[in-house]
């Protein structure tokens, strides 16, 4: 469907900056991994200066999407991902949420960049025995000892039997109507009445068994809960999950040590037929390949997400704390620290790569303080962005000399960049625009066009004909940096294929993108048979030990 063109200049005028600011760190993210072969913005993995030192708040990937699970055709899943870069053997402790934070997922249904709706997630963490842990009985009968023991747990564990457990995580899920520090806040329960708790990561087959097994432990903790208002119950699921992001994170980011366009005829093909030297697809460019995630998932009804507009949803993640933390000289479990003050948001992701590559070093802790009502402020990094430019420097002459061409420069030419505005700040029309346009970071999520099931969908979402993908929302198996690497070069400046027709969009021009039309990419292959075809949709998470 043909976006509708702008009409109210004013509005162009006055909300583009910010439009382009996120389309330019998108694009200047996306350029950087195609223009230098990225496989590697990791969505958001460590992408500002602060979040390193908060790794249990570092949000790496955001999803939005109609659900494809048969039967389902009703909801829309949203998927936060937290503490990146997961080492599937680290052990002892693993990786626990932070007690102290909120975790939030936010939805806008009316187009104010405001959060209408957020589900608010808050962990508590405990040991066995009333906190204080499961204990054995060491030494002979005239000198015994109950000695705490230093695992998490002690023995195998099933979907039956999970007294061998030394540790639970359990949450409280908040839903929040309005504003999330003014709104009216009601409890979430669990249909069954029961609390609900996070499962133990994947420790290893020892204590699990294999990944079947493990996979039947997990699923025991996903749980439907009452909505008030919504004829039908929600899901959700907080637990570790194989990180479905895939990316080249050291070549991406040593200057882009990659030639990032299609070095083969087709994805795959094997024939070197692409361009001279281009990297081709395999398992090998990602990085994260052997990373775990921690995911919060939660499955909605859409009619308890929208509102009387036109079904269109925005939507991001955050993740707060306190902004006083004072930590007790002799730590104990559970008294390891106070914790007081109002919430201070610490992390954000919406749209994949915005903060990694667009987003200047001296403004990346602001972006993740900040709220998509206030991204004007990011304005010039969006009209006049540094990034393309940069690529342009480093790979002009090497593009030339290797193609005898003389193309003058890389970086599309068309500013302001409407098409990135279009892509990353407003949304299409027709397609995932909301009724009200208030051009902010986030994902949007038209929830009335049907999802389509694991086999048929695209890789390339919109861009390959497949409406109900990125940048409509985004679904796991979306090959989010191939896609924001050529739009951010100028794909959008081509006709691209609606409903099978080639369809000009009209918002920029072939003569506006010198290279808009060639195949850049990572070479880190994803799709969306890599994970499951029901909720919670990411794969069984790896084993820590075989």
């Amino acid at each position: 469907m043909e976006p509708e063109p702008f009409t109210d200049m004013t509005l162009l005028h006055n909300k583009e900056m910010v439009m382009k600011v996120l389309k330019i760190s998108l694009i200047a993210s996306i350029v950087c991994s195609t223009l230098l072969g990225t496989n590697a913005f990791a969505s958001s993995h460590r992408e500002a200066p602060n979040i390193t030192r908060f790794p249990t708040l570092d949000s790496t990937d955001f999803y939005a999407f109609n659900s494809y699970e048969a039967g389902r055709e009703d909801y829309v899943t949203l998927i936060a991902n937290y503490i990146p870069l997961q080492d599937a053997y680290g052990g002892p402790n693993y990786y626990a949420m932070d007690p102290a934070a909120v975790y939030s997922i936010h939805i806008d249904n009316d187009g104010d960049a405001i959060e209408d709706l957020t589900f608010q997630f808050n962990f508590t963490n405990e040991l066995a025995n009333n906190n204080q842990g499961i204990a054995l009985t060491v030494g002979p009968a005239d000198n015994q000892r109950s000695v705490s023991v230093p695992l998490k747990n002690i023995g195998g564990i099933t979907a039956a039997d999970q007294s061998a457990a030394n540790f639970s995580e359990s949450y409280e899920l908040t839903l929040v109507k309005g504003p999330q520090n003014s709104g009216s806040a009601t409890a979430l329960t669990n249909t069954s009445g029961a609390m609900f708790h996070k499962p133990l990561d994947y420790i290893g087959n020892k204590s699990f068994g294999d990944s079947s097994a493990y996979a039947s432990y997990a699923g025991q903790f996903i749980y439907e809960f009452n909505l008030d208002g919504c004829a039908s119950p929600g899901k959700v699921f907080v637990g570790q999950r194989k990180d479905p992001f895939v990316v080249n994170l050291g070549k991406t980011f040593d200057l882009v040590n990659y030639v990032p366009v299609e070095g083969d005829s087709a994805p795959g093909a094997g024939d070197q037929g692409g361009f001279p030297g281009g990297i081709t697809q395999s398992v090998d460019n990602d990085n994260l390949m052997d990373k775990n995630v921690t995911a919060i998932s939660i499955e909605v009804p859409k009619s308890c997400l929208t509102t009387q507009g036109n079904g269109t949803i925005g939507a991001w993640t955050t993740a707060s704390l306190p902004q006083a933390r004072i930590l007790n000289p002799n730590a104990k479990v559970g008294k390891t620290e106070v914790n007081g003050g109002a919430l201070t948001q610490v992390s954000r992701l919406g749209n994949p790569l915005v903060n990694e590559l667009v987003i200047g070093l001296k403004d990346k802790d602001t972006f993740s303080t900040s709220h998509p009502k206030d991204d004007t402020q990011f304005a010039d990094y969006v009209t006049h962005p540094s990034l393309p430019e940069l690529l342009n420097i480093l790979f002009k002459d090497a593009v030339n000399q290797t193609l005898g061409t003389n193309i003058e420069t890389l970086a599309p030419t068309n500013f302001p960049r409407t098409d990135l505005v279009t892509a990353f700040l407003t949304g299409f029309a027709g397609v995932n625009q909301l009724e009200m346009v208030t051009p902010s970071e986030m994902l949007r999520l038209n929830t009335g066009i049907p999802a389509k099931s694991r086999d048929m969908q695209s890789a390339f979402g919109v861009a390959g004909d497949d409406l109900a993908g990125f940048p409509n929302g985004r679904r796991p198996g979306d090959d989010v940096v191939d896609i924001a690497l050529r739009v951010v070069m100028g794909r959008l400046c081509y006709p691209i294929p609606v409903n099978g027709t080639d369809t000009d969009l009209g918002i920029c021009t072939s003569d506006d993108a010198s290279v808009g039309n060639v195949p850049f990419t990572d070479g880190a292959p994803v799709d969306a048979t890599m994970m499951m075809d029901h909720f919670p949709y990411l794969a069984t998470p790896l084993s820590g030990s075989k």
